[in-house]
Formats: C-alpha cells, sequence, structure tokens
C-alpha cells in the first residue's frame, strides 16, 4: 500500500508542499530547529509523570535498547500503563493502523487511499471488531477497556502535533485539521481483523488455480500447484498415510476468469499491515521450533521463533515485559515479549512457568463464490432471493464525502465490484457460462468475518501455567489459525493446532466454487478436540516452519496449500545432526535460525554445471547464501532468469512466478522432463526449446546482469550486494519526496539467506533481489534459565525518527546477533538504564 499524502493537492500546490517539505527537514538538520521539531515527542523515559486512574504507583524500567519492563500491583494498573508506554513510543503507527482497520485512511490522507477505504469497508474488518466485544470474556473487555484508558491519559498530556511526533508535523502540511480521536476497545481489536487477512493462507492460490486454469489445459495448470511432498518432507504430527479428499465441482474458470481477475485486484489493494503482500503467501509465516530437555546441555527445554512479517519503520513487533509485583488471582501477569502496539497483552514470549512461538498454520478458511447476482437480488437454489446491503460514507480529506454501496451474499461480501470505476463489471463472464447479461459477482466467505474470541486467547495464554491451561487459551485462538509451539520450566514440550476451520458439503476450496447451487457450502468447524496436538513426543523436538501439520483426509483436511516444506525440512535435519553430535546449546539454536542453505541448489547446480555455467562461482559452492557469496549472488540471478524464460510466456499478471518453494518443485518435476512444453518458449516461432536451452539461456542472462551490475570480477560479487533491505516508514515512506523520505526510512541492509532458507529473507522473482519479508525478529527461550534467553527486534522500541531506539537492532539483526531478555526483577533493574514510576 502507497501513501501519498500531496497527491490530492492542486499541482502548484504540491509543489508548494514539496519545497516547504524541502525547508522542513532543512529546518530539522539544523541544531536549535532539531531539538524543537524532533526531540519534543521523545517520551519521559525517568522520573514521574502522573497517569489518572491509577490504584498505586507503577514503575517501568527501560534497558539500554528502550525495552520497558512495567511493574504494578493490580492488573487494571498494569494494562493502562502498558497503553501508556505504547503511546509515548508508538502513537502515529497506532493511529495510522487503526484508520486502516476501519478503511478510515482518506479522512488523513484525501482521496490517494480512497480505494483502500472502499475495499477495507466492503470486508467489514471494524464492523466485525465491533460485534467481537460482547462475546469476549469480561476480564478481557475489562483489560481492553484498561488499556484505552492508559493511551487516552497519554492523548491528553500530549495535544497538538509537536508533542505526539514528527509525523503529525508533517502532515499539518497537507492536513493541519486532523485530530486523532480517543482510543476505544475495537480500535485494538480491528488490528487482530489486519493480521488474519495477512495470514488468510490459500486465497491467493485459489485464484492462481482458476486464472491459471483459464489459460493453459487442465494437465499442464496443475503441474504449476503440486503437492506437498510428503515422501521427502515430514509433517508436524506424524500420521499414517490417507486417501486425499476428492474435490467438489469448481465453477469454469475460463468463464469466470474476468471475474476472478478483478479480485486479484481487489486482493492487491487490500492493506497489507504485516507486509505479506510480497510473493507467494504459502511461504510466509515463520519457523518455530522447540527441543526437549534429553536433547539439550542444560536438561530443560529450548524453544526458537522467527515470525516472517513485512519490512516496516517502525518493526510490527514492539518488545516489553507485563510484571505483578506480587503475582495472584487478582493480578495474574509475569510474562514478556512480543506485543503489538495497539493491543493490550503479550502474543508471543514466554511467562514464569511457559513459553510459546507462532508459526502460521495456513488452514483454508477462505472460500471464493460465483454468484448469479441479477441487481440486488442474487440466485439461491433456484430462487432469486435479495441480497444484503448497506451504504458506507467514507469521508475525504479535502474532497466531499463519498457514498459505498456494499452488498453481501449468505457467503459472504460482494468484492469483486468493490473496486467501484477502478474496475468494470465483467459482461463476458456470464455469457459464457449461459448466463443473463448481468454477470457473474464474487463473494468472500472468510472465517475472520465472523465475530471470534482471539483477544481472548492472547491474555489466557499469557496467564496459563501447564499445557492444559495453554490449550485452553488456544481454544479461542480462531483467526488466524497458527500452529502453536509450547515448552515449560518442568521440562514438557507441545504443539497444538487451533483456529476455525470449515468443514464444507463439497470441494476442498482450492478453487472458486458455484454459489448458486447449495452444493458447496460450509456446514460447520473443526471441533477444537478433533485439531492436531502433541505433547512430549518421542522424537523430542517438534518443528513447525508452514509445511504440512498432518496428511489430509477426509477424517481431517487443513488445507492443500502447505509451504512445500524446504525450511522444515533443513531444520529438523540439522537439529538431527546436532543431536547426534551431542546436546543443543542455546548457541545451536541461534546459528540454526540464521542458517542460510538454498535446497533447491543441490537439485539444480548439477545441472547447470553439466552444460558448463560460466564464471567459476558455482564450483565448489556449498549452498549457502552469506552476504558475500558469489556463488549465491550467481545461482539467484540464474533462478530468477530461468523462471521469466520458462512461464512468462505463458503466465501474466498474478500468476507470475514468485520464486518460492511451490515453484522449486515445479521446476523439480520439469528437470526431469527435457521435452515438456513449458521449456518451450511459444513466442519464439518455428524453434521448440528444451530444457538444456532454457537453462544455458538463463545462465547467460544472469552472467551478463551481474557483470553490468556487480562488475567484470565475479570472485567480487556479493548476495548481499544484491539482495538488501530497506527499511520504509508506513506512511511518508512512500511520500514520493525524497526530504520526507529521508526523515523516516532507514537502510539498506546487506542481507543473506533468501525466500525459502531457514533465514527467510524473502525476494520476488518478478520484481527483483531486494528483500520483501523477513524474519521480523528471532527469539530463544531457555527454559532453564529465562534470564539466560535471547532476542532481537526488526528496528527498536521507538517510533520516534532520530531516536536513539528508532533502529538501534537493525544492524544487529542483518548480523544475526540476539540481545539478552532479561526476565527477572533483579536482571531488569540491573539492566535498567532508565526508570519511570506512573503516579495515581
Amino acid at each position: 500500500m502507497r501513501i501519498a499524502p500531496f497527491a490530492r493537492l492542486s499541482r502548484p500546490l504540491r509543489w508548494a508542499a514539496r519545497v516547504l517539505s524541502v525547508l522542513v527537514v532543512l529546518a530539522v538538520v539544523l541544531a536549535g530547529a532539531a531539538t524543537w521539531t524532533v526531540r519534543r515527542s521523545f517520551p519521559q523515559l525517568s522520573g514521574e509523570i502522573r497517569l489518572p486512574g491509577l490504584a498505586a504507583p507503577v514503575t517501568v524500567h527501560r534497558d539500554g535498547y528502550g525495552i520497558p519492563h512495567i511493574y504494578a500491583d493490580a492488573a487494571a494498573d498494569l494494562l493502562k500503563a502498558q497503553g501508556y508506554v505504547h503511546a509515548q513510543d508508538r502513537f502515529w503507527e497506532m493511529d495510522f493502523r487503526r484508520k486502516t482497520t476501519a478503511g478510515r485512511l482518506s479522512e488523513v490522507f484525501g482521496a490517494s487511499t480512497l480505494e483502500v477505504d472502499k475495499v477495507v469497508r466492503t470486508l467489514g474488518w471494524r464492523r466485525t471488531a465491533e460485534a467481537e466485544l460482547p462475546l469476549l470474556l469480561p476480564e478481557t473487555r475489562q483489560a481492553l477497556a484498561d488499556y484505552a484508558a492508559g493511551v487516552n491519559a497519554w492523548m491528553v498530556q500530549h495535544d497538538g502535533f509537536a508533542a505526539r511526533s514528527l509525523e503529525y508535523g508533517v502532515l499539518k502540511l497537507t492536513n493541519g485539521g486532523y485530530e486523532p480521536e480517543p482510543w476505544t476497545p475495537a480500535d485494538s481489536l480491528a488490528w487482530l481483523k489486519a493480521m488474519a487477512w495477512d495470514l488468510r493462507s490459500n486465497m491467493e492460490s485459489e485464484l492462481d488455480r482458476a486464472l491459471v486454469a483459464a489459460r493453459l489445459p487442465a494437465e499442464r495448470a496443475a503441474q504449476l500447484h503440486p503437492g506437498y511432498p510428503f515422501d521427502r518432507h515430514a509433517t508436524i504430527v506424524t500420521a499414517a498415510p490417507a486417501e486425499e479428499p476428492k474435490g467438489g465441482r469448481p465453477v469454469e474458470a475460463a468463464a469466470a476468469a474476468e471475474a476472478l481477475d478483478q479480485v486479484a485486484a481487489l486482493v492487491d489493494a487490500v492493506p497489507s499491515l504485516f507486509g505479506t503482500a510480497g510473493g507467494d503467501p504459502a511461504g510466509i509465516g515463520s519457523n518455530s521450533w522447540v527441543v526437549g530437555g534429553a536433547h539439550t546441555a542444560t536438561g530443560k527445554p529450548l524453544l526458537a521463533n522467527d515470525p516472517h512479517l513485512g519490512p516496516r519503520m517502525p518493526s510490527i513487533w514492539y518488545q516489553a515485559g507485563l510484571h505483578c509485583r506480587t503475582k495472584s488471582a487478582a493480578c495474574p501477569y509475569d510474562v514478556a515479549g512480543y506485543t503489538f502496539a495497539g493491543l493490550p497483552g503479550v502474543v508471543i514470549g514466554h511467562n514464569d512457568k511457559i513459553a510459546w512461538g507462532f508459526t502460521n498454520l495456513g488452514p483454508d478458511v477462505t472460500d471464493l463464490y460465483l454468484e448469479r447476482v441479477k441487481g440486488d437480488t442474487v440466485e439461491v437454489e433456484g430462487e432469486w432471493k435479495p441480497v444484503q446491503t448497506r451504504t458506507e460514507q467514507i469521508k475525504v480529506a479535502g474532497s466531499e464525502p463519498v457514498e459505498l454501496k456494499v452488498r453481501t451474499t449468505g457467503h459472504g461480501p460482494i468484492i469483486s465490484g468493490v473496486l467501484g470505476d477502478a474496475r468494470e463489471a465483467v459482461p463476458g463472464a456470464a455469457a459464457r457460462l449461459g448466463e443473463k447479461a448481468e454477470g457473474l459477482e464474487v463473494a468472500l466467505r472468510w472465517t475472520a468475518l465472523d465475530p471470534g474470541r482471539t483477544a481472548d486467547a492472547i491474555l489466557l495464554m499469557n496467564r496459563a501455567e501447564d499445557f492444559e491451561q495453554f490449550r485452553k487459551g488456544a481454544a479461542s485462538f480462531e483467526a488466524p489459525a497458527q500452529n502453536l509451539i509450547y515448552a515449560d520450566t518442568a521440562g514438557n514440550i507441545g504443539y497444538q493446532a487451533p483456529g476455525k476451520i470449515p468443514v464444507r458439503s463439497a470441494g476442498d476450496g482450492t478453487m472458486p466454487v458455484p454459489g448458486w447451487t447449495g452444493e458447496h457450502e460450509w456446514t460447520g468447524f473443526i471441533p477444537f478436540e478433533k485439531l492436531p496436538s502433541v505433547y512430549n513426543p518421542p522424537e523430542g523436538y517438534i518443528v513447525t516452519a508452514n509445511n504440512a501439520v498432518v496428511r489430509p483426509s477426509e477424517e481431517l483436511f487443513l488445507t492443500s496449500d502447505w509451504s512445500h516444506g524446504y525450511r522444515s525440512q533443513r531444520i529438523v535435519e540439522r537439529i538431527e545432526e546436532e543431536t547426534a553430535k551431542g546436546k543443543v546449546t542455546s548457541e545451536t539454536m541461534r546459528a540454526l535460525l540464521m542458517d542460510d542453505r538454498n535446497n533447491l541448489a543441490p537439485v539444480l547446480v548439477p545441472h547447470l554445471l553439466r552444460l558448463g555455467a560460466p564464471n567459476g562461482t558455482l564450483k565448489g559452492w556449498d549452498f549457502g547464501q552469506g552476504r558475500d557469496s558469489a556463488g549465491a549472488a550467481y545461482f539467484n540471478a540464474v533462478w530468477k532468469h530461468l523462471l521469466a524464460r520458462v512461464f512468462e510466456d505463458e503466465l501474466t499478471g498474478p500468476t507470475r512466478p514468485g520464486g518460492g518453494d511451490r515453484w522449486y518443485e515445479v521446476v523439480r518435476a520439469l528437470l526431469d522432463r527435457p521435452e515438456d512444453p513449458f521449456w518451450d518458449d511459444v513466442r519464439t516461432k518455428g524453434t521448440a526449446e528444451r530444457r538444456d536451452d532454457m537453462l544455458k539461456a538463463a545462465m547467460a542472462d544472469a552472467d551478463a546482469e551481474l557483470r553490468e551490475r556487480l562488475g567484470g570480477d565475479p570472485a567480487e560479487w556479493a548476495w548481499g550486494d544484491l539482495h538488501t533491505l530497506d527499511l520504509t516508514h508506513e506512511t511518508f515512506g512512500t511520500s514520493g519526496i525524497a526530504p520526507v523520505e529521508w526523515l523516516f526510512n532507514r537502510g539498506p541492509l546487506r542481507t543473506a539467506g533468501g525466500k525459502d532458507t531457514v533465514n527467510a529473507t524473502g525476494w520476488d522473482a518478478t520484481e527483483g533481489y531486494q528483500v520483501n519479508w523477513v524474519p521480523s525478529m528471532r527469539m530463544v527461550v531457555d527454559l532453564a534459565d529465562l534470564d539466560r534467553s535471547e532476542w532481537i527486534n526488526l528496528t527498536g522500541a521507538s517510533g520516534h525518527a532520530f531516536h536513539a531506539n528508532y533502529d538501534d537492532q537493525a544492524e544487529l539483526w542483518a548480523d544475526g546477533r540476539l540481545t539478552p531478555m532479561r526476565f527477572t526483577e533483579p536482571a531488569v533493574r540491573q539492566a535498567a538504564e532508565n526508570t519511570l514510576t506512573l503516579t495515581p
């Protein structure tokens, strides 16, 4: 999502705004102006501040990285203080994200974000969040209210743009009348809808199958979506082979192609607040593993986690500790880990008894229904019934409000026409199905549009003291469904798959289906008790990396669209290698987080060497993708050019190959079929290319590209010079005004790894080598001594540009280093560089 805050101005005013922006930047860099303009919004970190509503004083210790540990006597005070501290460091981020999830960005940035608002209003994230509030446990509702009170206390004390953050000062140039509203519990809950959308699993795969099937024969289209390689890559939970379910009758792909193209454009328009928009969604989701005490040097478990999300400035995560001075039923928190600014509690981390981590489970929780629509009616099993309609008014800064008509069928909101005059309904789709001229529309069924209880789950897991209590919390984690790994100080390890996962009357959710027949309905959801769970497995370790949980079966079908298991299998192999040599340590876990071996390379490189790979970079290459590797630079360039040559003659738009592990499997199979039609470039008339022709051409393309970009000496080529990470501010980082972007953006950072290495620094082969999603944090928890745990964030604790903690963890992150994750009060006090007391 690109924010263009100056786009709504006329051309003369835009130039004036640009000039004024330059002047603002010049003022900022002047010594006298810098103190007032930049530092005025920096948070007070020591001394005393009054926080109305507290029952007793609250202490906030911060270490040198600005990471707060909050100590209170009551749960209400603890969560009020968390809201206050989040606002101190990240209020612009919180305000921007609640405007996004409510479909109200245009109130701030004008017409440049209108299409985004239309999509979010159609999906109804905010409406769903408001409906969730009464369903939550009383203690969760109270926690949300307490958190909001802390945020609002900060807002009252920091009125005016200079007191809030530098972003508000820049915004004042184009929208001087904007004033943020008080924080509400629904603002927090709506953030969970954004999380669910970005981790929604297989919608893009469903669209891709349908779009490819409209362009290629069925057999060739099927080659592009190979199944999970159960014979080579392990599942999370070991299960006996079972017959895979038979798919239901999908709608004719060719007939729906244009309507589905429209939906694909819609998906691109939806904001990706977690940054998962780049590349294949199946590969975006994280690594986590836990090794039991029988295999560790301490005799207690070690747990590692690194969620793969989009790079942002500031980072998606905010590190914090929440501690009741005396833990009791009335004040049950003693927890540290990664939080979301805008949400109470800790999302990933550990308390004094247990630790947990997440990876994306990726179950199929979305279905696309082709609907026969006539006006405001929809066909349902032979009858025409009214669709539900509502009118949304979108306020637009600098313009008149815009009205949006939202239509909803029994399956969900109609999304194919949501872009209004940016996309026209497709008249030809209906005709090819023999329908009337009104055509087909696409409706979305998605579990996260049903009010849920995920907020309950977060706080229940924060308070859990054993696996059964943890599972009780997990039972409420409805969307997005995650792989939850677990360890405790008693020495136990475990795994639980939660989530609201549909049971279908027919079909497997891999293709859009006709909505008018009644044959493809959701008949319920898999009971939590039947979802996969493991406790103290005989292997003594558990690995999750978006790989298949179990083999699909008629009894338990989660999805057909797993990541293909390259990362998970590498982790399994490394753990088995280490345990065969001796005991696993924290250093072992840290090194494995940074493992950068490309596991396609052992398959592809022998073919390249057989054909005389030029420049010598692949000879003796160990398949590692370190920052200084010449072999990695050349291999990845060959991969990019090979995908383009082999597939882009027939695949266009969103179906082009991004290069993730699905494409590893596709090309792996093609290498054994040297005359497969995919090797032939249909654009070269009269010539039929074969496998070796395309491999040679890709090698030549890559060699020429790198000589031009990196120089004529291949020995000096380095993967990190291509594979760079820019840390871009969520809003003004893409303003189009260089001085403003300079204020907020950081980087580039040279990075190691790749899309489906354990150190998963993703890139999209259709765009270039630059990093577009990352391990957004890294954590290793030592259950033998929690103070020996380690962690890192992508950027830093502060959201204030030029603050010392704005990007102070970024270079450490790029180098693969971790920092101490202190937990006990003596350790926290010893490391504290600032102590703030919040008083009633």
